[in-house]
């Protein structure tokens, strides 16, 4: 994927504000995030077909001015969410240590109400999580219909973490583990179905790979070393991961084949600038969002009829030469 070869038209800076979101700018959402879909079907792999410092001919002023107004988006959408409490959305982070994901979610949802929200950080499994099948934990934090639940690291851990470290399926305790690829293909297809039963009953999964380059990596673990103020974010254990480097750009490649469907795709988002990997992963949750369409509810004439009667009763109480209602008029 190189620069050159984007031929949209690129958004303008600015352009999409909150509110209702115009066939063309939501037509030049969809064509800004189209290079970063993967087809479902196709074959990946994640070194040659997508590249880290990919920016779809944005510069960087761009990107930030493009993330503010998309976060503001975001923030009207997730509002009617809410409010209209039928679908919920399931967004995935995936990447390798010092991906970006925490920086991801806290630039992308910072204007969004924190109550409509929910972020889970996966960790090792615990002995409980460990005593269920392999989804159990995942399902418990999957979002309530109006809300949006973000998992920093999600249930592909179990074809990717799992895959390279073979040792972890021990502590699983399989009754019958198949040997090899049929353990893989199995997962991929149970995931795959769990995914689409997810999106039957209401709610939309959108899964973002943040991809980074290992050059990149290097460098923002050195930065992690040299910087006290960074220090605490550095493990001994992330040098260790780098050393499988390789095994994982194979698990990514072999799950994003896999795993990629209509209902669910996958993106692949460039995180070597990590504006873009904010504004891309923005971009695709709005897309999602204006797809849904969510709406205020209805009132009732019922309903109607108790606001405009509590509306008399609080303008009878305005005090001596105050507008009874200073909201009236307005839309």
């Amino acid at each position: 994927m190189a620069d050159k070869a984007v031929t949209a038209e690129k958004p303008t800076a600015g352009e999409v504000t909150a509110g209702e979101v115009t066939d063309r700018q939501a037509g030049r959402i969809r064509e800004f995030i189209a290079p970063l879909r993967v087809a479902p079907g196709s074959a990946v792999d994640l070194g040659k077909d997508f590249d880290p410092r990919y920016r779809g001919g944005l510069r960087k002023q761009e990107g930030i001015d493009l993330l503010r107004a998309g976060v503001s988006l975001l923030d009207e959408y997730q509002a009617r969410l809410a409010a209209q409490g039928t679908r919920g959305v399931l967004l995935c982070l995936q990447a390798l240590d010092a991906g970006g994901k925490d920086g991801t979610i806290r630039h992308v949802m910072s204007g969004v109400n924190p109550q409509g929200v929910r972020v889970t950080s996966f960790k090792v499994p615990s002995a409980e999580e460990l005593s269920h099948d392999y989804l159990w934990r995942y399902a418990r934090r999957l979002p309530a219909r109006g809300e949006i639940a973000i998992f920093n690291r999600s249930h592909y851990e179990e074809v990717l973490v799992v895959k390279v470290h073979r040792e972890v399926l021990d502590r699983q305790r399989l009754p019958d583990r198949p040997a090899g690829k049929h353990l893989w293909r199995r997962r991929y297809r149970e995931i795959n179905d769990w995914e689409r039963y997810l999106t039957d009953n209401g709610f939309a999964v959108v899964k973002i790979l943040l991809n980074l380059s290992k050059e990149e990596q290097r460098a923002r673990f050195l930065k992690r070393i040299d910087l006290p103020e960074k220090n605490w974010k550095f493990s001994a254990a992330d040098i260790h991961e780098r050393r499988w480097w390789d095994d994982y750009q194979r698990a990514f490649s072999e799950m994003l084949s896999a795993t990629s469907t209509q209902w669910a795709p996958w993106y692949v988002v460039p995180a070597d600038r990590k504006w873009f990997a904010r504004i891309g992963t923005a971009a695709i949750l709005a897309h999602t969002l204006i797809g849904i369409d969510p709406r205020y509810p209805a009132v009732s004439a019922h309903a109607r009829r108790e606001l405009l009667a509590a509306k008399h009763e609080l303008e009878s109480e305005a005090p001596k030469g105050a507008r009874p209602d200073p909201y009236a008029g307005r839309t």
